[in-house]
């Protein structure tokens, strides 16, 4: 150290760092732009979701950006001061717009995403649903990923597209009239009810393949990932690798968009996929389709909340393409397009019926239960035993649905029955493994040494038993029996042809090779008596999906409902008459005036909201007004202001007049800015 240098002494102030200030950057030079020669002005759709902004923006083409600014392709604009994303619509010579133009900022991508028949489908979907087109676009068009813009296209698939055989058609008496319209290039519109044991996803792979076989493009959407894997093996073995691809929310953003890229380019004839697809461009569509419409996972929890099926039948009717409705079951919305003779219906004859169905049997189980100890060990009836037995012995497996999920979803006080709440947030108490402690389903609190508050009581029992509790009883009623799990905590896809107890939840069930020896169907009630304007609807549809896995009753497939024989919904399936359950649904809504005989709108919020949004909306005449009733305060915010719900009921004509009112109210809250939201949904799912 140098003697010019000096040390602070101890406990004296250190003296403040000089920071050399910095040099404010120097301000680019306006570069002075012109407009491009030709068609100088781009329509814009501005990713802006307010309601009163609801409208293409004129911007002018820079000359630098002329030739990558085509229609379609991603652009950055300014709007109210910031840049924002937008779409291309379209490039026009002139604007009617009196004030001064904004230039383009850039071109994000010059690939035409955005394909003009889906511009015109986003338009309609927005309209139908009461949204903005900003809203549809963003379902429309997955995020952009430049690696995949920038990866090379696969090389196409040499040679024609062999048509179907149909031979998987001929149980049905106008399923080969089907596919031979499909390949002459025609648009037949149907509901397709699917026999007991055929294979639903080759029945779609053989449409699509009819109509690609006859030049034209098709897109079929099913419920889940597991779905999409079986009609993928199916497309696969029909059309060989190349000439479909598939597109789910679950891929990757570089692989989704990979394969999106490959559908806009035309590179594929055919797309499959999940509800994410269904606005997926297809070159020359001539069949949309989709599988088991009843599905809640086909309803899109997004805004303006489409549903799969009406998306599709839009684009039907958009461009004349042909239709497909296939499942097990049959909605009342299926059945409705039957009824107003928009399709026709494709089914099997009884003898075909006979042939493929398995043997029903309904039976209550207080009775049973009484009579049978070892049956009461695992909450069946003797009949189910037996079945069970039947089938293991020779050497099937035996499928058991359970409609709930856990160990004990449900506990009450084994006194007095009242229903066990958490001591901190009064969320339902749950047991979650076999001698655990009750845990709150909603904080996770453990309450350890419970007290009932309303007797004192201590001691508790289940009020429902969930799928691995039901794999624990069966273990004990069929010792030495492999005893397997499909659910949340894993789905199996497949089972092999071999003594083994399968216990699923609805919708997890697993396809058995060769079929299951006997399906057994417990705690009806829990789907029955749930308050819901489609409970016997879904019940039926859940019933179906695990009924069609047992084998033919000439091969001894058995199912076992526990439920009273006498319930509409029991006969159904009893008979496999999912068609003329659909038909009694629907005469049973209209009588009632419930969807989809009339449509329907909910209104979500506060009610000064909805009452603002009420006053400023000019509703059809005619408009009921159901409510307003108080919704729940949601969990995660428990301190948001009290909300409400409104329902609104038109005859099915006035509903294009509704969703518009809506659509203009909306707007006008947005422009005068509105502080409180309202949820609005044309035709939701759940009405309560």
């Amino acid at each position: 150290m140098s003697d010019d240098q000096t040390l602070p002494l101890p406990g004296a102030p250190t003296p403040p760092t000089r920071t050399p200030a910095r040099r404010a950057p120097a301000r680019r030079p306006t570069r002075a732009r012109t407009a491009a020669a030709e068609l100088p002005v781009a329509q814009v759709a501005v990713d802006v979701g307010l309601a009163h902004l609801d409208r293409p923006f004129d911007y002018l083409v820079p000359a630098d950006l002329a030739e990558a600014a085509v229609p379609g392709c991603r652009v950055r604009v300014r709007f109210g001061g910031q840049l924002a994303d937008g779409f291309v619509l379209a490039r026009v010579a002139d604007t009617d717009f009196t004030g001064r133009l904004g230039f383009l900022e850039r071109v994000v991508s010059a690939v035409p995403v955005l394909a003009p028949e889906v511009v015109e489908l986003a338009r309609a979907v927005a309209d139908r649903y009461g949204g903005t087109l900003a809203d549809v676009l963003r379902l429309a068009v997955p995020p952009r990923h430049a690696r995949a813009e920038r990866a090379k296209p696969e090389p196409p698939p040499i040679g024609p597209v062999a048509p179907p055989d149909g031979h998987g058609w001929r149980g049905y008496p106008a399923g080969p009239a089907y596919l031979r319209a499909l390949a002459d290039g025609r648009a037949p519109r149907a509901v397709l009810t699917a026999l007991p044991g055929d294979d639903w996803a080759a029945r779609l792979a053989d449409a699509l393949t009819a109509v690609a076989a006859g030049g034209r493009g098709g897109l079929a959407v099913v419920p889940d990932a597991r779905d999409l894997d079986r009609l993928d093996a199916a497309l696969t073995a029909r059309l060989g690798t190349g000439r479909h691809v598939a597109i789910a929310a679950s891929l990757g953003p570089e692989q989704r968009y990979r394969r999106f890229l490959r559908a806009v380019r035309g590179e594929v004839p055919v797309v499959i996929g999940t509800r994410a697809a269904m606005f997926a461009p297809v070159p020359a569509l001539g069949l949309v389709a989709i599988f088991d419409d009843g599905d809640d996972l086909h309803a899109d929890d997004h805004a303006p909340y489409p549903h799969a099926r009406e998306v599709l039948l839009t684009r039907a009717q958009q461009t004349g393409a042909a239709a497909l409705l296939a499942g097990y079951a049959r909605s009342a919305e299926a059945q409705l397009l039957l009824a107003t003779g928009w399709a026709k219906p494709i089914d099997a004859d009884r003898a075909a019926l006979r042939a493929a169905a398995p043997r029903v049997i309904a039976t209550g189980d207080e009775f049973q239960l009484s009579r049978d100890p070892s049956a009461a060990a695992a909450r069946l009836p003797g009949v189910a035993v037996r079945a069970a037995r039947e089938a293991l012995a020779a050497g099937t497996p035996v499928l058991v649905q359970v409609p709930r999920r856990g160990y004990l979803p449900v506990v009450v006080c084994q006194r007095c029955r009242a229903r066990t709440r958490c001591p901190r947030c009064a969320g339902p108490l749950a047991v979650p493994a076999a001698g655990g402690f009750p845990v709150c389903r909603w904080c996770g609190h453990t309450a350890g040494g419970y007290r009932c508050p309303e007797c004192g009581g201590r001691e508790l029992r289940a009020a429902v038993i969930g799928a691995r509790r039901t794999a624990e009883e069966l273990g004990r009623a069929f010792p030495g029996a492999v005893v397997r799990t499909s659910g949340r905590d894993g789905v199996l896809a497949t089972v092999h042809a071999e003594p083994a107890v399968v216990v699923s939840t609805p919708g997890a069930e697993p396809v058995a090779v060769g079929g299951y020896g006997a399906v057994l169907l417990l705690d009806s009630w829990a789907l029955l008596t749930r308050a819901d304007l489609r409970a016997a609807e879904e019940t039926l549809r859940r019933w179906l999906a695990a009924a069609v896995l047992a084998r033919p009753a000439d091969a001894g497939g058995r199912v076992v409902v526990v439920a009273d024989a006498s319930v509409p919904v029991v006969q159904a399936l009893v008979r496999f008459d999912a068609a003329g359950f659909a038909e009694r649904e629907l005469a049973d809504r209209r009588a009632l005036g419930f969807p989809p005989a009339v449509r329907m709108a909910s209104l979500t919020g506060t009610a000064p909201a909805i009452a603002e949004l009420l006053a400023a909306a000019t509703l059809p005449d005619g408009t009921d007004e159901l409510g307003p009733v108080p919704v729940p305060t949601p969990r995660a915010a428990p301190d948001a202001p009290e909300r409400e719900r409104l329902l609104l009921r038109v005859p099915r004509p006035q509903a294009p007049a509704l969703a518009a009112a809506l659509r203009a109210a909306t707007a006008v809250r947005s422009a005068r800015k509105g502080a409180d939201p309202v949820r609005v949904q044309i035709d939701p799912l759940d009405l309560l």
